[in-house]
């Protein structure tokens, strides 16, 4: 196995054009090139498409990647045409004219790998048991899942290829699974007895912050943006109207943005989709529909202008920052109404019980995160079931952005007076309440023990315990004809916190502008050093017209992080060049020359 992997090695410098593995790709590789089928949970960034391009370079026959966005193959099949390997896909936006040509390479054994769909397979399932196959992949496995966070019926159909190919190894990889989304993979794609690799969630080049919605979100959201100028950047709004009116707020204020959403015709969002990839700044605003097929290295921030469903599609969502490594945000806005609405949403799906209760799970444990005084990082790893894990430093809780205050006696009063008023008023009325404030004194409220216990608090600071205590789950809304209700939540939870046995940590509100904040980002877009801008530019903008040209995003040509490495090391030769991290022997040959020239000049 030595010698195999001395080979992959090879394979991963002269082709790929990356000195060594990271984390558990070698051990992956080697466990397909032995012939055996595995799982293998990598962070987005993580190199998971390398644990089945390699293999199937090596092994003899055709490498089948089944993946389920149209955007991820076109994305995957360009990068390796630029490495030199023969790779193409077969999905419903290919031309006839190339579908014949693609069928025909895979007829002769022309081809290194076949992306296709999963509902794609059916169609070629006779023309594939005709032809030696290498390896079969299974990308974005977590869709197999009913218990995560983007389930696809059409994934469940792929355990039938255990009994099709026998006697090829399977490879079932995924950025997101939890302990039971883990299981259910295993079990469907019929993989239990295959060895699982699990690597380190950790993300260190991500500095993650998550913020209460003070008024309304495009507002906060424009802030965020204009103080983050010429980089790219994605925006998730929950809605389809939310993207375009998000979209056209950006516009107006001169940020290059776009809409993508489900509802656009295929054709938009094919060239909204290659107009953001291919462009060295832009921003799109975008439901969930744009997810896993966006694999542009150099997005610098992600923001949620309303939370995603899970800690699982959180990860996955602001995994699409940094992906080169380089310095990015993820920066998530949530509220109590979002979170009541999580679950109206759950409450109406038509799902059997225990998978509607184990969803309801994984929204609590996302507001928790958001809402919560602890690392970001850690609480995301210690979710996926990492342990012994260290403060990342770099959030918004490690740099002390969220001073805590002890607020158990003022949750004691919060509870004690819902519990007085019996479940019958919204959250303002509370609030007065509490601060002893009615129009009407006669009212029965103002006869409780509880009525004006609250004169410490001013407003805004009941306010914000309230949604604490809502997120913490010790208070509950109940919607009334769209006027949600304010009663008791978990019964044991609140007599733990009346008897003094459960403190309350309550964050200590920021009493400065937050959108001053906003215009003092943590990091530059990039780490160019000191006396290499100039040459990184003209890098950038060589790539930018060689992408142009060939109708490829400019990181499928070279990535930011080649081109910075390039712009320090200033090679003169090409032999120096090749010592460039990203720079392959194809790399080399194509664009070695006019990389010198570039350098050259400066």
């Amino acid at each position: 196995m030595t010698a195999d992997l001395a080979q992959a090695r090879d394979i991963l410098r002269h082709t790929f054009g990356h000195a060594d593995f990271r984390g558990r790709q070698a051990e992956v590789i080697a466990e397909v090139l032995a012939g055996n089928s595995a799982v293998a949970v990598l962070p987005t960034g993580g190199g998971k498409s390398l644990c089945y391009q390699i293999p199937s370079l090596m092994r003899p026959g055709l490498g089948l990647v089944i993946s389920p966005l149209i955007a991820l193959m076109t994305d995957q099949v360009a990068g390796l045409r630029q490495s030199g390997v023969a790779a193409a896909r077969l999905d419903s936006n290919i031309d006839p004219a190339d579908r014949v040509e693609t069928l025909r390479q895979i007829e002769a054994g022309k081809l290194d790998l076949l992306y296709v769909s999963p509902e794609g397979l059916n169609g070629l399932m006779d023309r594939l048991r005709q032809v030696p196959l290498a390896l079969i992949a299974i990308d974005e496995a977590h869709c197999v899942s009913q218990w995560g966070h983007d389930f696809r019926p059409d994934y469940r159909s792929l355990g039938r290829l255990a009994d099709i190919f026998p006697k090829v190894p399977r490879l079932a990889v995924t950025a997101t699974a939890d302990g039971r989304t883990l299981a259910d993979i295993a079990s469907e794609l019929r993989l239990t007895t295959a060895r699982t690799f699990v690597a380190s969630f950790a993300r260190p080049e991500l500095a993650l912050s998550a913020e209460r919605k003070r008024g309304p979100a495009a507002k906060r959201v424009l802030d965020l943006v204009k103080a983050r100028p010429a980089r790219s950047g994605i925006i998730y709004s929950g809605s389809r109207d939310g993207t375009e009116s998000l979209a056209v707020s950006l516009r107006e204020a001169g940020v290059p943005a776009l809409a993508y959403h489900a509802g656009l015709d295929r054709q938009l969002r094919t060239e909204r989709l290659e107009g953001f990839l291919a462009a060295e700044t832009a921003v799109m605003v975008a439901t969930i529909a744009f997810g896993m097929g966006v694999d542009k290295p150099d997005v610098r921030y992600v923001i949620h202008a309303d939370p995603p469903a899970s800690i699982e599609a959180y990860w996955q969502e602001v995994g699409r920052a940094g992906r080169d490594g380089e310095p990015a945000e993820g920066i998530t806005l949530y509220s109590t109404a979002d979170m009541a609405w999580a679950y109206r949403r759950l409450e109406g799906r038509d799902m059997e019980a225990e998978v509607k209760s184990v969803q309801a799970r994984k929204v609590r444990q996302l507001y928790a995160l958001l809402d919560g005084a602890g690392c970001r990082a850690a609480g995301v790893r210690r979710y996926f079931g990492e342990e012994k894990v260290e403060p990342c430093g770099q959030c918004d809780a490690c740099l002390g952005t969220l001073a805590t205050l002890d607020g158990t006696l003022s949750a004691q009063k919060a509870l004690s007076a819902v519990h007085r008023m019996g479940g019958r008023f919204g959250r303002g009325r509370l609030v007065d309440h509490l601060l002893g404030k009615t129009k009407d004194p006669s009212a029965f409220e103002a006869g409780l023990s509880t009525f004006g216990i609250g004169q410490e608090l001013g407003p805004p600071a009941w306010r914000d315990l309230v949604d604490q205590l809502l997120f913490d789950g010790l208070l509950r809304e109940d919607p009334n004809d769209g006027r949600p209700l304010i009663g008791l939540g978990d019964g044991e939870a609140v007599r733990a916190v009346y008897r003094g046995e459960h403190k309350v940590l309550v964050r200590q509100s920021l009493l400065e502008d937050t959108s001053a904040k906003a215009k003092r980002p943590r990091k530059a877009a990039v780490n160019v050093g000191e006396g290499d801008q100039v040459l990184f530019d003209a890098l950038r903008a060589w790539r930018s017209g060689q992408a142009r040209t060939q109708h490829v995003p400019p990181y499928v040509i070279f990535p930011d992080r080649t081109l910075i490495e390039i712009a320090a090391l200033r090679p003169a030769t090409l032999p120096a060049l090749a010592e460039v991290s990203g720079i392959g022997d194809s790399k080399l040959k194509r664009y070695g020359t006019a990389v010198l020239e570039v350098v050259g000049r400066y």
